[in-house]
Formats: C-alpha cells, structure tokens, sequence
C-alpha cells in the first residue's frame, strides 16, 4: 500500500512538472496570465515554470513577419483605375501590449494595411504610383505605423510591389514614349547633321585651298565603292573639266551678243515702218522729229570739220606742205 502511494505521489510529481515546466525558444517570448491577471514579468527564452491551473503562459513570436498585402483597386487623384498590392515588414516589440491590447494583431495589421494602401493610392497621381515610390512607401508606413504602436508592434518596412493599370493605359503610355522617343532620335539626327555640316564646310574651305586633296578624297570613294565587290560602276569625272565646260559657255555667250545686236536693231528700225500705216499724221511726225534732230545736230558737225574751200582741214594741211616744198625747189 504504501509502494503504491508512493508511485503515485511519483506520477503526480512527473505530471506536475511536466505541466508547470514550459520552454520558451530564443526568438519567443512568454506573456504570464495568473488567474487573467497579467502578470509584469515576461519570461525570457529558455526553461521557465508555471503554476498548473493557475498560470497560462502564451508565447508571441518576436521574428520578423512578413505580411502580403492583397491588391487594392482604387482611383488615382487624375482619375486613372489601377491595382496596386504591397508588403508589410513588421515585428511585436512589446508581447503583453500586443496580447493584451488587441484581440489578434495579425489579422488587424492586414486590415489596417489594406486600408492605407487604398487611401495612399487616392492621394497620388498615376506618375507617383509608377515613377515615385520610395516616397509612396514611407507615407504608407507611417499610415500603417500610427495605429500599431497602440498594439506594442513596430513597423520595419513597407514596399509597394505591382501597380496594374488597365490596357487602354498601357497603350496610351505606350504612345506617349514612343512620341517622346521619336522627338529625341529627330533632335539627336538634327544636331548630327548640324555638326557633319560645319565639319563638311571646313573640309570644302581646306580642299580650297588644296585643289589635290579634292583628287584624293575622290580616290578614297572609289575604293570604298570597289571593296563592297558589287555590280555598280563607278567613272569618276574630274570638277576640273567642268570648270572648263562653264568657262566655254561664257565666252560664247559674250562672243555671240555683238551679232545679235544687228538683228535686233533692223527689227526695231523696221517696226516702226509697217505700223506707220496705221498711224495718223500727228503721231507720225512726233516720231519723225527724235528722227529728225540727230540729223540736224550732225550738220553743224559736217559743216565745221569743211574748208571754205570745201576741203577738209587735213586736206588743205597738206596742200600747204606741197606749196612750200614746191618753193624750196625753185
């Protein structure tokens, strides 16, 4: 009898160590409630004991959670439809205020995660959403950090991961860069050709003044047309020859103008003749007077370069010249 109670006094002691003897791991710790009274010191990791059925002890994971926002469809401050989902980094700092304080801090940190990132996503602009979100991620931290303090837990980091925008939109920003793309090739091609023109018109003021060097740049051409084999001929033609082609044209046109001149003036002198018959008398003698006057002003001419003799003066100086030798030789 004695053996018996012995063994059973045995068994109520294992049972009773195994009951009140808990192991809290390194990364846990082990909020005490003593008949639902919260007790002030929080066992540490390792082996720890509670009283059986007095004590219960919960154990809340220090680590680091990594909570998946679900995608959140909202509307951009430009009125732009998108969906966009994050992901909360968060851990418990205090476990008795994150036990105590809310009924379940994980599914209440999703809940107010959900609702930031759809107020963040109705504050910003669809340029923000795509191009400024380191920005958007501290915002959204401080949105979801405030209401979790209360709950002992801190918030480490918030990262929006995808925004999803509809196809009409995608096309559109598709438009846009192509246009903003195609602007920049035609600004780079102009500048290009800008700067190959002031390098082709120092290169034409050298060959200027080296005639030779238009000679070997023209042979340059020809091996680089030569070395692609191909069926293209290629017969170079001196700029030498055709100086002279242009040279020869212009001293034939200054050589044929006197004899064009004839022609013209007996068309102009003849004109007038065969429209005289349709003239009246008083418009034929005022073209016959600009006629007339260039007659009359050669007369006094005439009249003065005459002798009185009616010997001009070169005449009668050399008939004087005659006289007086004639005397000599008497």
């Amino acid at each position: 009898m004695l053996i018996e109670l012995l063994i059973l006094i045995i068994a109520l002691g294992v049972v009773y160590v195994a009951a009140s003897v808990k192991v809290v791991k390194q990364y846990e710790r082990g909020v005490v409630f003593r008949f639902g009274r919260l007790q002030e010191l929080t066992r540490g990791p390792g082996l720890t004991t509670i009283v059986p059925v007095v004590d219960r002890m919960r154990k809340v994971n220090l680590q680091i959670v990594t909570m998946p926002v679900p995608a959140q469809e909202g509307i951009t401050r430009d009125n732009v439809t998108v969906r966009v989902d994050a992901v909360v980094y968060f851990k418990v700092e205090d476990p008795a205020r994150a036990i105590v304080n809310v009924e379940d801090y994980l599914f209440a940190m999703g809940q107010v995660a959900q609702t930031s990132l759809r107020s963040i996503i109705g504050k910003s602009d669809l340029d923000d959403l795509l191009s400024n979100r380191e920005r958007l991620n501290q915002g959204l931290e401080l949105m979801i950090d405030s209401p979790a303090l209360g709950w002992g837990v801190h918030i480490d980091r918030v990262e929006i991961k995808d925004v999803s925008l509809p196809e009409s939109m995608k096309r559109s920003i598709a438009r846009q860069a192509e246009a903003e793309r195609e602007r920049r090739s035609r600004v780079i091609s102009a500048d290009g050709e800008f700067q190959a023109s002031r390098k082709l018109a120092d290169a034409a003021h050298v060959m200027a003044d080296t005639p030779a060097a238009l000679q070997l740049r023209l042979l340059e051409t020809v091996v680089e047309v030569a070395a692609e084999k191909n069926s293209t001929l290629v017969l170079p033609f001196p700029v030498e020859l055709l100086q002279f082609v242009d040279t020869a044209k212009r001293i034939g046109a200054t050589g044929a103008a006197p004899s064009a001149e004839p022609a013209e003036r007996v068309d102009a002198s003849s004109a007038p003749s065969a429209e005289s018959a349709e003239l009246t008398g008083a418009e034929r003698e005022a073209a016959e007077l600009p006629a007339a006057e260039p007659a009359a002003a050669e007369l006094p001419r005439q009249r003065e370069g005459t002798a009185a003799d009616g010997r001009r003066p070169h005449d009668a100086e050399r008939s004087e010249s005659d006289d007086e030798s004639m005397l000599g030789i008497a």
